[in-house]
């Protein structure tokens, strides 16, 4: 993520918290994260998963909606999260031998329905751009996948991920010439 996405990310969430009249501790409290994790977000030094994100967001009482309508990375509206299979933060739980955890995204699940899907993509596989409503998770299980937003397109390899708002219009294509799949998770937010 750019320096300047999270600037104003961050200034967003800490302009909310205090229009709001919540501290840091209430806010932190409301989205299941630590007081230190809200004060480093605010203070542009560390970068939240999308999820928690999300998280806070929705704690703050913002429609998601709203809270990214205007903000631009590059000088564009700032799209969707890919995380590269090296980014990924390795770690373990236990004292085992041969567990190797690898941490993609981390996410408090309130209020939504998941669906777990597998998506298995043919190499002439073709739709339309389509929009969904619901956050959507993808990560690669095998080959390379072109993700088509609008007139932007993002490859993906085996073991990529990625997060997006699926209201954005957007479609993958196979971009080899073998099948290739991947796990589709989509986080719909239930509306009271």
């Amino acid at each position: 993520m750019e320096d300047d996405v999270l600037i104003q990310i961050s200034n967003r969430i800490k302009d909310r918290r205090r229009e709001k009249n919540i501290t840091v501790q209430e806010l932190a409290s409301r989205a299941n994260v630590s007081k230190g994790l809200i004060s480093q977000i605010e203070n542009s030094r560390t970068v939240p998963s999308l999820i928690v994100l999300i998280d806070i967001i929705k704690s703050l009482e913002i429609d998601l909606n709203v809270f990214f309508k205007d903000i631009k990375y590059n000088g564009r509206e700032f799209p969707l999260l890919i995380r590269r299979k090296e980014e990924y933060e390795h770690f373990e739980k236990e004292d085992a031998t041969g567990f190797n955890y690898h941490r993609i995204f981390t996410q408090s699940i309130k209020k939504s329905t998941i669906d777990i899907v597998i998506l298995d993509l043919e190499p002439d596989a073709q739709r339309p751009q389509i929009q969904t409503e619901a956050f959507e998770y993808k990560y690669i299980l095998n080959g390379a996948i072109d993700y088509h937003f609008g007139d932007e397109v993002y490859r993906l390899n085996q073991s990529d991920s990625m997060l997006f708002d699926g209201r954005m219009p957007h479609t993958p294509k196979n971009s080899g010439k073998e099948k290739a799949s991947m796990l589709v998770i989509y986080f719909f937010e239930e509306t009271s």
